[in-house]
């Protein structure tokens, strides 16, 4: 063992074990199992709108109570359009983010970090009260002390 810690081979075995770890590498029997899982899986159908040309029918809107139980697209984000694709005159639901959603959940962001930020700029300025009045009274011990 060195200065700084262990050295030499052991060294990078722990990193280079740790590093997959962390990177999220499996072990080549769980990937060859997880592949095997995969090819068993029934093959899902392309959304028509991934693999041609499509129009939006309608424009990204709220889902209601019932569409949200049945269409599985309003799941991810509570929010579909209508598509229309060209080639195949299907017509799908899309997963969309609204705009106004967008920005709720941005001032919503905006607000939570001013609220943390004030309550961290009160506790900066006690911390330094404290750190003021210590630093008072050790002059004073000094000075009284001659």
């Amino acid at each position: 063992m060195g200065p700084r810690g262990p050295a030499g081979p052991r060294c990078c075995v722990l990193y280079a074990v740790l590093g997959a770890l962390v990177c999220g590498l499996r072990p080549a029997a769980a990937m060859a199992a997880s592949d095997e899982r995969r090819s068993t899986s029934p093959v899902v159908a392309t959304p028509c709108w991934r693999v041609e040309d499509f129009v939006v029918a309608q424009e990204c809107t709220r889902c209601s109570s019932f569409e949200a139980k049945t269409i599985a697209e309003c799941h991810p984000t509570g929010f579909i359009e209508k598509i229309s694709c060209a080639t195949s005159k299907r017509d799908e639901f899309k997963s969309c983010r609204s705009a106004v959603m967008e920005a709720h959940v941005f001032w919503r962001f905006v607000g939570t970090m001013m609220c943390v930020a004030a309550v961290f700029a009160v506790l900066v300025v006690c911390r330094q009260r404290v750190l003021d009045r210590k630093a008072l009274e050790k002059v004073r011990k000094q000075i009284e002390s001659i």
